[in-house]
């Protein structure tokens, strides 16, 4: 075969060549390179229950992107001896997170929603910890601190005591809607249910079947809410315990479950520069959408810390129903936002301000003083 007229630059057409498939670009060949004489400066993990994924550069530009399982990782980290490990901030990551800091190595835990534009291709495991891996190498990227075990036990207690009151609420609004099929309406509010449905179904012309269903899911109700109390009372217990969440509960509309929220969730604040960054991590600030100079803002949006608001908000609406009764400058400027802005925007700046407090409260460690 005539070689040369492959060569020709006149013979060939360019054109086929200019959407076609490109070869992946050849990399040296290491025969001799070992994973443990190589020196990492950080190391990509794509955490999974069972299988993960490893990914880091080495000095010589070597690349290093393989599957681990669960019982080699860290045997597989121990071996490469990264500086730096670099994980999403999803489940099980603070577990690991502390295992690799006892060892001695920084962690950068990244928002996953961070991580999403450097990834190229499909979504897999290897793809992932590359993303990961070129995320933790900007130099903006905001990290996310590792929790405490403490932090994470608190957390925990209140993940379980939201949904003691999500079930409860479903249970309530379940025996609302079939007793209202027998033609019985109980007022609103969970105390006054529990109070007036046991004697509305006695005195109703029931069957004798769901007699005892009604009365079952009473008792459903009535034990939600020993386990509810016992939860409110573990809270309460850790509050005055806790020299931080006893200075929170200090501030107007933070109680028990605001204070020990807020110090499961950032712990002293001393990774947020100042509360106006708090507070917008919460989830208490205006969306923001500016475009040519001209700044526009809307509503809070969902991205936000919603328990944490939540718990927040509702500690201000506790405020505000007591608002009449007080005349100082903090009551005074709420009535004029109110007066101004509405009862719900009222709410969102109480909370706002509040979240501002409470920040200068953990980071300066200082007692609350009113103004």
């Amino acid at each position: 075969v005539d070689l040369a007229f492959f060569a020709a630059p006149d013979l060939v057409d360019r054109r086929a060549h200019v959407m076609g498939w490109t070869p992946p670009a050849l990399r040296p060949y290491r025969p001799s390179t070992q994973e443990e004489d190589m020196a990492l400066d950080l190391l990509a993990i794509d955490l999974g229950k069972r299988s993960f994924h490893i990914h880091g550069v080495d000095g010589d530009g070597v690349i290093i992107s393989r599957k681990v399982s669960r019982a080699k990782l860290i045997d597989a980290v121990e071996n490469l001896n990264p500086t730096t490990i670099a994980m999403e901030a999803c489940a099980s990551s603070h577990f690991w997170g502390r295992r690799f800091q006892a060892a001695g190595r920084y962690v950068r835990l990244i928002n996953p929603r961070f991580v999403k534009p450097f990834v190229k291709g499909s979504k897999n495991d290897a793809s992932d910890a590359e993303a990961i891996y070129e995320a933790a190498t900007r130099p903006t990227m905001r990290f996310v601190p590792v929790k405490s075990v403490e932090q994470q036990d608190l957390q925990s207690l209140h993940r379980a005591r939201d949904r003691v009151i999500k079930t409860r609420t479903a249970l309530m609004n379940h025996l609302r809607g079939l007793l209202a099929e027998y033609g019985i309406v109980l007022s609103q509010g969970p105390w006054r249910l529990v109070g007036q449905a046991p004697g509305a179904i006695a005195t109703a012309e029931l069957s004798d079947l769901a007699r005892d269903l009604f009365d079952d899911l009473l008792v459903q109700i009535a034990d939600l809410d020993r386990r509810l109390k016992k939860l409110d009372g573990q809270l309460l217990s850790i509050c005055r315990s806790n020299d931080a969440c006893r200075r929170l509960a200090d501030l107007p509309g933070v109680g028990p479950v605001v204070a020990t929220a807020l110090v499961s969730a950032v712990d002293d604040g001393r990774h947020f520069r100042s509360g106006r960054e708090l507070a917008a991590w919460i989830g208490l600030t205006p969306r923001q959408y500016t475009t040519g100079g001209k700044p526009r803002l809307g509503g809070i949006g969902r991205r936000a810390n919603h328990y944490l608001r939540r718990q927040m908000i509702h500690g201000a609406r506790a405020v505000m129903s007591r608002l009449a009764k007080h005349n100082d400058r903090r009551s005074q400027w709420l009535k004029a936002v109110a007066a101004r802005r509405g009862f719900n925007r009222a709410l969102v700046a109480l909370a706002n301000k509040t979240a501002r407090i409470a920040w200068a409260v953990l980071a300066r460690n200082e007692e609350y003083v009113a103004a």
